[in-house]
């Protein structure tokens, strides 16, 4: 029996950080051997909002490769509907906020099978057990522009620089002061890369027999630890561009097959097949 298919993918707007790690990425590796996978790299959406800087647009493709009121803004859910449709996929691994544009996707393919008969498949969203990831600031999203993302390039200097910076329970003045995990952005992310340590962490902080700059020490050592092959990687391939470069047009000739026999179907069900 033929596997289901997945397609998934990111803006090429910026470098990719922890919430995508947590949000999306750790998934596509959970999934891949389970799914056909398609990954995108979404360079024509993100035009949508960087229409004046497509420079930018262009520099950042090879960034997201290698860590794996313009009609653009009105017309992006239809062109996010076009990318999942094309690739006949079944499972989207999406964050929490892409529910809606998700949800959106599966309308417009209703409409039209309502329309042209059963031609387009209608994708269901896959969210893992971490649907959104909080910034360093405690914000509610971690975000690229936002200024408090750990991103999947960052150097151990980096890391150290941002963690030592994150908000804590601010009634701990004194080392020795009880502590509240529970406002701690630091217990949040040992949450995310201290799971075997998680319950002694939380209990010795309540207790006063933790100090924030030892917690933190802490995490920095964790998340360098988790996210140091994934570095690895990006430092292989980022010595290697025409690798890169390789590997984006293997991709691009396989997908372009696949969405070829999608648009087949959708013409002959509109009756625009003359040529077919």
């Amino acid at each position: 029996m033929d596997k289901k298919r997945i397609l998934t993918g990111d803006r090429p707007t910026g470098k990719l950080h922890i919430g995508h790690y947590f949000g999306s990425l750790q998934n596509r590796v959970k999934l891949q051997n389970e799914y056909e996978t398609f990954i995108e790299v979404a360079d024509v959406q993100a035009l949508t909002d960087n229409f004046a800087n497509p420079e930018k647009v262009k520099n950042n493709v090879k960034e997201i490769v290698i860590d794996s009121v313009t009609y653009g803004f009105l017309g992006y859910p239809v062109r996010q509907a076009a990318d999942i449709t094309a690739f006949d996929a079944s499972i989207i691994p999406v964050g929490e906020d892409q529910l809606p544009l998700i949800e959106q996707c599966r309308e417009i393919v209703r409409k039209f099978n309502s329309i042209y008969g059963e031609t387009l498949k209608e994708p269901q969203a896959y969210l893992g057990k971490n649907k959104r990831i909080k910034g360093l600031d405690g914000n509610e999203k971690m975000g690229k522009s936002l200024g408090n993302a750990i991103f999947l390039s960052d150097t151990q200097e980096e890391i150290t620089k941002k963690v030592m910076s994150a908000i804590t329970d601010p009634s701990r003045i004194k080392k020795d002061d009880p502590g509240n995990p529970n406002i701690c952005m630091v217990a949040y992310y040992h949450n995310l890369f201290s799971l075997d340590e998680i319950e002694t962490i939380c209990e010795e902080c309540k207790k006063g027999k933790r100090g924030c700059v030892a917690c933190k020490k802490q995490l920095i050592k964790n998340i360098v630890k988790q996210l140091a092959p994934i570095r690895e990687k990006r430092d292989y391939y980022e010595n290697r561009p025409k690798e890169v470069k390789e590997i984006l047009m293997e991709g691009t000739n396989k997908a372009k097959i696949q969405a070829s026999i999608t648009m087949k179907k959708v013409k002959q069900a509109m009756k625009l097949d003359y040529f077919v």
